[in-house]
């Protein structure tokens, strides 16, 4: 009979494991999977009912090189470390140590994880940025430009339809598109209701063919299970659309629109056990490189006749929901990809 004690203290540990984010794996002497964590079975792909059991040089959702290191450990007892393995879940370094009892102890950490801290770091500068170009164009731009537009309407009423008009009212045209420009940094006003993410995408992609004269092929790969998101249909829609037009800008033939659930993100806040991603991806132009670390900053724009304000406020949008939007250069092309917090098993968000 095993003593309560023991009993308890594998319980607690077995409970312990679960609570981390740091994939794990305990393979025996023999190497054999022992036990895995939850993060485990999300970096491996698979549930650990397939995996307890299975000899490790067995399994086959572990890159070669790591089989060979942990089969190495098993033999000569000494850690090892492994930098950017690629597994299901993405990429993680691996630590790998012999244990006094003889079992092998296999550590996953998700670079995701890091990456994703750098961005919302890189999203809290950006925010920064936009605060600070809303005031200072809020109050250095708002007088002068009332000031010319005044001039410009007495011109046009003094000249009626002479040439001279038509270029004063033209004048009043162009400072009531700054003025519009000025008013698109001011901070989005949310009206959060349950949104159906699939729903919102189709009306993009309608609105996006529409405006591109037919547009790129866009293939649709959505996840039917995937629950409401707490959001503003109209701001979030905005988002995807920018990002479906500049995939059009940049002469992309085809944009695949994926959806999926992601866990155990740096993303997730207190209330949330789970995000949306949505994933943009196109086979045009790209982003040339002297682009990419700047992307999201204002102003920044590699097309000509661009404002520099699409992606800064897509981003904007995305911080307002809890959110994030990030930028991946693929071999053709781009993949911006939009995180978003889901609603809870009650069927409502948190602020």
């Amino acid at each position: 009979m095993v003593p309560a004690a023991a009993i308890s203290a594998e319980v607690m540990a077995s409970s312990m494991l679960e609570l981390l984010d740091t994939a794990v794996l305990v393979l025996s002497p023999e190497g054999q999977v022992e036990t895995l964590n939850d993060a485990a079975e999300r970096a491996l792909g698979f549930s650990r009912e397939r995996a307890v059991g299975q000899r490790v040089d067995a399994l086959a959702a572990l890159p070669e090189a790591l089989r060979d290191a942990v089969e190495r450990t098993r033999a000569d007892q000494r850690r090892r470390h492994l930098g950017e393995c690629t597994l299901a879940g993405g990429r993680y370094d691996c630590n790998i140590q012999a244990l006094s009892s003889g079992e092998v102890l296999v550590e996953l950490f998700d670079l995701q994880w890091e990456q994703q801290r750098q961005q919302l770091q890189q999203r809290e500068v950006q925010t920064g940025l936009l605060d600070l170009l809303r005031r200072n164009l809020g109050h250095e731009l708002r007088n002068p430009l009332g000031g010319i537009r005044g001039a410009a309407q007495m011109m046009a009423e003094e000249l009626g339809d002479a040439e001279l008009g038509t270029l004063a009212r033209l004048i009043m045209r162009e400072v009531d598109r700054i003025e519009e420009l000025i008013r698109r940094f001011s901070q989005p006003r949310l009206n959060r209701r349950r949104v159906d993410i699939h729903r919102v995408l189709d009306e993009a992609i309608e609105l996006m063919l529409a405006d591109a004269s037919g547009g790129p092929e866009v293939l649709r790969d959505f996840d039917p299970s995937i629950p409401g998101v707490p959001g503003d249909a109209t701001a979030l829609r905005q988002v995807l659309i920018n990002l479906l037009l500049n995939a059009a800008q940049a002469e992309a033939r085809t944009v695949r629109l994926c959806t999926r659930i992601e866990h155990g993100t740096a993303l997730l806040q207190p209330g949330h056990a789970t995000l949306v991603r949505i994933d943009v991806e196109d086979d045009g132009q790209g982003v040339p490189e002297s682009l990419r670390a700047m992307l999201f900053l204002p102003l920044v724009s590699g097309r000509r006749g661009g404002t520099g304000l699409g992606l800064a406020l897509a981003q904007q949008i995305a911080a307002a929901h809890g959110g994030l939007l990030a930028y991946e250069p693929l071999e053709q092309g781009s993949r911006f990809t939009l995180r978003l917090p889901v609603l809870d098993g009650t069927g409502a968000g948190h602020e």
